[in-house]
């Protein structure tokens, strides 16, 4: 009796242990030829271009030889609120560039002072900044440097990740992983071959599957996170038992249970 509890108690123990092969980032399982250490990864050819939609927030600024002829075209910002969120992203907090930047409205126009209000949505970043080109060059002899960009990068993150929710990249550009990392890694339970990203286009949203287990990622398309993504994580089959917070606590709670079995097995075989 006593075997067979504990060969029922090996069974459940490894039936409930993960595979480091299906928690291991960037290895090479692509059917093409393996990346080897050291190895070049271009980038892969995109000629996706990001297309500003409604309610994104824009940075615009404005310079001239004159600066104080364009003060009345910005918002008057604090040095305070220009200085927080500076150097990185996150989720949590306040966001400065929604009190300092540029909204989008429902209609996809950005009400710029002075300007009025301009339609800006469905057009690349360069394209919207060539419209307020021409729209404070008006008013002035000669031209005006105009800057504009997209507030950082907002994505979502669900499912098995740390920290679910909106995100926030302060960069021009950022990664899949940079992306992970900023939102607290993903649980231990994660599917990490199976990362749905859902990305919005010009035309619709589209959803792109990501073996985040694979070295091939580094030249994918979609090793760039662009604003507005969703990155969703399901969960594997296997599932936690009781409340503890990792597998190492849930193999401990085996354990005991086991030796409790044993236990009670022993006791009522020595006074039969």
């Amino acid at each position: 009796m006593k075997h067979i509890f504990f060969f029922a108690g090996l069974v459940l123990l490894a039936t409930s242990c993960i595979s480091n092969k299906r928690i291991t980032y960037l290895q090479n399982l692509s059917d093409s030829t393996a990346i080897d250490l050291d190895e070049f990864i271009p980038f892969a050819e995109v000629e996706y271009k990001y297309i500003l939609q409604p309610f994104d927030i824009v940075q615009i600024d404005f310079a001239s030889a004159e600066p104080e002829l364009v003060e009345g075209f910005t918002f008057q910002r604090s040095t305070q609120s220009q200085g927080i969120g500076a150097g990185g992203g996150g989720g949590q907090g306040s966001d400065p560039m929604y009190m300092n930047g540029f909204s989008i409205d429902q209609d996809g126009m950005v009400e710029v002072p002075k300007l009025g209000k301009i339609k800006i949505s469905g057009l690349t970043e360069e394209q919207a900044k060539g419209l307020v080109q021409e729209k404070i060059n008006v008013f002035f002899k000669e031209d005006v440097f105009v800057r504009l960009r997209i507030a950082g990068i907002r994505y979502t993150t669900l499912g098995e990740f740390n920290s679910v929710g909106v995100q926030i990249i302060y960069k021009n550009r950022a990664t899949i992983f940079d992306a992970l990392a900023n939102s607290g890694e993903t649980s231990l339970l994660a599917k990490k071959n199976k990362l749905f990203l859902i990305r919005q286009y010009g035309e619709g949203t589209k959803i792109h599957q990501i073996n985040l287990n694979d070295r091939a990622i580094l030249g994918s398309p979609w090793y760039f996170i662009q604003p507005n993504d969703i990155l969703y994580l399901e969960p594997m089959k296997i599932r936690q038992i009781g409340t503890a917070d990792n597998l190492t606590a849930s193999l401990a709670l085996f354990a005991g249970l086991l030796a409790s079995i044993l236990l009670i097995v022993n006791l009522v075989s020595g006074e039969l």
